[in-house]
């Protein structure tokens, strides 16, 4: 595998990402994806470009592929992000892809996307104001530390999300997710009476599939027996930009087929 070739598959999966979140389904965005692969790896006339790609320049392509098909993302499905995010205009919908799910600057969205900076910050605030009146996550907090849950619940309500509980053992946490059905967690892996985090994400995941943000003082746990798949990891301690930044990438991740593969490990 070459130099280019090794860059374009560390993009991929930034890539599909993305292309998931603009079409609305797995299906539509792999397919987006691998067109845009198809179009870097021929190049013009036949030959892989000399250079290596960027991010932007594989948004950019992506984006036009979709363009020239003439689809837009499907109708929302029931999760909050898809109905907030439908409600937008295309290209505000794509500048706060960008942004939020991708970590690309204001700036370098804007040059994606074709527009003026000055004029994507503005689009930026509106689109993030829509969507931030739209979408409310019910949260539910796994911390047997009053102090750190506290914090942590500020920072959930802060973001405009509603806190359904805290727990702080595995049969709270189950009681609770039941009654409320939340959209996120966060947990904490070492629980009071012994109890263990990484159990309760699994038997959340084989109830209902349930998005997983792990804030911990044992950031190594999961990879240790293998279960990064199980959700991300904030070391303790942490900012409150972690988690916020955290629980808005987590609102992305799809449902149903993500769980049947997560329940398979």
């Amino acid at each position: 595998m070459d130099q280019n070739t090794r860059h374009l598959m560390e993009h991929l999966p930034y890539l599909r990402r993305y292309a998931r979140a603009l079409t609305g389904t797995s299906t539509q965005g792999d397919a987006l994806v691998t067109r845009t692969l198809e179009w870097y790896l021929d190049g013009p006339g036949g030959s892989a470009p000399a250079v290596d790609p960027s991010r932007g320049s594989l948004y950019r392509y992506l984006n036009q592929l979709q363009d020239s098909s003439g689809a837009r993302a499907g109708a929302p499905g029931v999760h909050p992000v898809e109905a907030a995010l439908h409600s937008l205009d295309e290209m505000d919908r794509r500048l706060y892809l960008l942004v939020n799910l991708e970590d690309l600057p204001v700036a370098d969205a804007a040059t994606v996307l074709g527009i003026a900076p000055e004029d994507a910050v503005e689009r930026l605030n509106f689109a993030r104001e829509r969507v931030r009146s739209k979408l409310t996550a019910t949260i539910l907090i796994v911390e047997d530390d009053a102090i750190i849950a506290f914090d942590l619940a500020e920072t959930v309500r802060g973001m405009g999300h509603t806190v359904c509980g805290n727990a702080a053992t595995m049969d709270e946490a189950l009681s609770l997710a039941g009654r409320h059905a939340p959209t996120l967690a966060l947990m904490d892996i070492r629980l009071a009476e012994g109890d263990n985090g990484i159990e309760v994400a699994r038997e959340l995941r084989r109830q209902r599939f349930l998005p997983v943000i792990f804030v911990t003082a044992f950031p190594n746990e999961l990879a240790k027996q293998g279960l990064e798949h199980l959700g991300p990891v904030i070391p303790k301690p942490f900012t409150r930009e972690q988690i916020e930044q955290a629980i808005t990438r987590a609102v992305f991740t799809p449902h149903p087929e993500e769980a049947s593969l997560a329940m398979k490990h």
